[in-house]
Protein backbone atom coordinates (compact mmCIF):
# COMPACT_ATOMS: atom_id res chain seq x y z
CA UNK A 1 0.00 0.00 0.00
CA UNK A 2 1.23 3.40 -0.79
CA UNK A 3 2.23 5.65 2.60
CA UNK A 4 -1.13 7.73 1.12
CA UNK A 5 -4.10 7.10 -0.50
CA UNK A 6 -6.86 8.92 -1.74
CA UNK A 7 -10.27 7.76 -2.01
CA UNK A 8 -13.94 8.97 -2.79
CA UNK A 9 -14.80 8.48 1.02
CA UNK A 10 -11.46 9.95 2.28
CA UNK A 11 -8.00 9.71 2.74
CA UNK A 12 -6.49 7.35 4.25
CA UNK A 13 -2.59 7.28 5.19
CA UNK A 14 -0.36 4.28 6.42
CA UNK A 15 -0.01 4.04 10.19
CA UNK A 16 3.97 3.47 9.99
CA UNK A 17 4.18 7.04 8.32
CA UNK A 18 1.85 8.07 10.82
CA UNK A 19 3.60 6.28 13.71
CA UNK A 20 7.14 7.86 12.34
CA UNK A 21 5.73 11.17 12.24
CA UNK A 22 4.71 11.30 15.92
CA UNK A 23 7.09 9.31 17.31
CA UNK A 24 4.76 6.15 17.82
CA UNK A 25 4.89 2.26 17.12
CA UNK A 26 2.77 1.78 13.88
CA UNK A 27 0.50 -0.77 15.85
CA UNK A 28 -0.51 1.36 18.69
CA UNK A 29 -2.13 4.19 16.10
CA UNK A 30 -5.65 2.13 15.35
CA UNK A 31 -6.20 2.05 18.88
CA UNK A 32 -5.01 5.81 19.90
CA UNK A 33 -7.08 6.70 16.79
CA UNK A 34 -10.17 5.14 18.41
CA UNK A 35 -9.64 6.32 21.70
CA UNK A 36 -9.50 9.84 20.05
CA UNK A 37 -5.85 10.16 21.83
CA UNK A 38 -4.79 11.00 18.10
CA UNK A 39 -6.88 13.66 16.77
CA UNK A 40 -6.44 15.22 12.58
CA UNK A 41 -7.40 17.89 10.80
CA UNK A 42 -7.30 17.79 6.80
CA UNK A 43 -7.90 20.67 4.97
CA UNK A 44 -8.32 21.23 0.75
CA UNK A 45 -6.13 23.92 -0.47
CA UNK A 46 -8.04 26.71 -3.13
CA UNK A 47 -6.47 29.75 -5.24
CA UNK A 48 -2.54 28.58 -5.43
CA UNK A 49 -3.20 25.86 -3.19
CA UNK A 50 -5.51 24.25 -5.39
CA UNK A 51 -5.47 19.83 -6.13
CA UNK A 52 -3.36 19.90 -2.58
CA UNK A 53 -4.38 18.54 0.53
CA UNK A 54 -2.45 19.42 4.79
CA UNK A 55 -3.12 16.93 6.67
CA UNK A 56 -2.18 17.23 10.55
CA UNK A 57 -2.23 15.06 12.85
CA UNK A 58 -2.00 15.74 17.11
CA UNK A 59 -0.51 13.73 19.28
CA UNK A 60 0.16 14.82 23.08
CA UNK A 61 2.65 17.73 22.49
CA UNK A 62 3.61 16.79 19.39
CA UNK A 63 2.04 17.68 15.93
CA UNK A 64 2.72 16.24 12.13
CA UNK A 65 1.66 17.55 9.34
CA UNK A 66 2.04 16.11 5.72
CA UNK A 67 1.13 18.26 2.86
CA UNK A 68 0.04 15.38 -0.28
CA UNK A 69 -1.21 16.66 -4.10
CA UNK A 70 -4.44 15.10 -5.15
CA UNK A 71 -2.80 12.61 -6.46
CA UNK A 72 -1.86 11.20 -3.08
CA UNK A 73 2.54 12.52 -3.76
CA UNK A 74 3.50 13.41 -0.42
CA UNK A 75 4.92 17.02 -1.02
CA UNK A 76 6.12 18.06 2.20
CA UNK A 77 5.98 16.83 5.66
CA UNK A 78 6.97 17.80 9.25
CA UNK A 79 6.81 17.18 12.60
CA UNK A 80 6.89 19.53 15.90
CA UNK A 81 7.29 18.28 19.12
CA UNK A 82 7.01 19.72 22.22
CA UNK A 83 8.02 17.34 24.37
CA UNK A 84 6.67 16.89 27.58
CA UNK A 85 5.14 20.04 27.47
CA UNK A 86 1.48 20.21 25.28
CA UNK A 87 1.43 21.50 21.75
CA UNK A 88 0.36 25.37 22.08
CA UNK A 89 -3.21 25.81 20.96
CA UNK A 90 -1.71 28.25 17.79
CA UNK A 91 -0.49 25.13 16.55
CA UNK A 92 -3.78 23.55 16.41
CA UNK A 93 -5.56 26.14 14.23
CA UNK A 94 -6.25 26.22 10.22
CA UNK A 95 -2.87 28.06 8.77
CA UNK A 96 -0.47 27.07 11.38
Amino acid sequence: MPAIEIHDDGIQIDARMLGEGLGLEPDTIPDLLRQGAITSRCERGSDDDEGRYRMSFFYQGRRFRVVIDDTGRILQRSTIDFGGQDLPGALRKPGS
